[in-house]
């Protein structure tokens, strides 16, 4: 019965979903898996809207298969001058350090909530799948989206948030476990307690809903992929698996720690974006701790900290680049992402 309500939900050859993964990813990767039988996904969270348009007619282009756009559904709060003027005053050694000054910049937070802007652009399309992290747009917004004849998923890290998720009408919940890399889709909490690994997360939302449920963290080849399905999901999300595909725009500093011994050391941050996240441990993890209370509300941390990656890559170093990774890098190979999904689908 999971199989079968998989199968309505998504329309795909494999119970598989590509992790949206911004910054490292446009349609190729995409287009890719669902060329291979999954169910591609595209990050939108920080695309102008002109710049979903174009990969959207890009996926459209090159096939006929149902793709996922993905989008963040997070509280815009308001830009604090004093919670910035005191995370720079932490970055401010690092600027001193590289000889240059930290540039005050209020509107170039990229990650920008789905509203009815971005909804007016995509509707003409009518995608047949959009996931959403951090929650759900508002009620109205909803409702919009799911006119369109689109289903709609998005990720619970624990029992509280998918019981929500299913109360709001969602065709499918993600669970998220601990393992997974790149942000944590809590929306309930901040505290990092509440969150727990997908072998424990998956059969206990699976116990309480009754819509589709999809296993993400720590899957890295066939056998994670059976394993939970033997949990209870009805499909996985794999992420980092793709990271050193040929049609990921993974940079070559991401690519050489994810194939060094230090990718065996990750741990959730918030000094990057200002929301938890998982992460390769660099220098800037070490130095200013894995969880900040400087850090400023998500997205703006990331404006300082930024333009200290932007600097020190130029120096060919990752000291302040944020390493996104899951627990589990058994499964990166430097192969096309179709060659992979078939691997990972090989026992489906």
């Amino acid at each position: 019965m999971r199989r079968e309500n998989i199968k309505r939900l998504f329309d795909t050859d494999f119970p598989i979903i590509q992790s949206p993964m911004a910054g490292v990813q446009d349609s190729r990767l995409t287009i890719a898996v669902c060329q291979a039988g999954g169910l591609g996904s595209l990050p939108c969270g920080m695309l102008s809207i002109d710049k979903v348009i174009g990969e959207i007619q890009l996926i459209k282009k090159a096939t006929d298969k149902p793709y996922n756009l993905n989008f963040f559904c997070h509280e815009m709060p308001d830009y604090d001058q004093k919670k910035q003027s005191k995370w720079q005053a932490q970055l401010n050694p690092y600027f001193t350090e590289l000889g240059v000054e930290c540039e005050s910049l209020p509107n170039s937070a990229t990650r920008i909530p789905f509203n009815h802007d971005v909804a007016d652009a995509i509707e003409s399309f009518h995608p047949e799948f959009i996931s959403f992290h951090f929650g759900l747009p508002d009620r109205e917004l909803l409702a919009r989206v799911k006119s369109w004849g689109t289903k709609v998923v998005s990720s619970a890290t624990t029992i509280k948030e998918a019981l929500w998720l299913e109360s709001k009408g969602v065709d499918g919940i993600i669970a998220q476990g601990l393992e997974a890399g790149g942000h944590r889709a809590m929306f309930f909490s901040d505290d990092i307690s509440t969150q727990v690994g997908m072998s424990a997360l998956v059969p206990q939302i699976v116990n309480k809903v009754s819509v589709p449920v999809i296993a993400a963290g720590g899957i890295a080849d066939s056998q994670g992929v059976q394993a939970a399905l033997l949990l209870g999901a009805g499909a996985v999300q794999i992420g980092t698996t793709y990271l050193l595909c040929t049609e990921a725009k993974t940079s070559q500093l991401h690519r050489s720690a994810l194939k060094h011994s230090k990718s065996q050391h990750t741990a959730i941050t918030n000094i990057f974006s200002g929301r938890p996240a998982r992460g390769i441990v660099n220098r800037a993890i070490k130095e200013l701790g894995y969880i900040s209370a400087f850090a400023p509300d998500f997205p703006y941390a990331s404006i300082e900290m930024t333009q200290l990656r932007g600097h020190f890559e130029k120096l060919g170093v990752d000291d302040f680049s944020p390493l996104w990774s899951g627990q589990n890098i058994s499964g990166c190979k430097e192969i096309s992402a179709k060659e992979l999904t078939l691997r990972l689908a090989a026992k489906c």
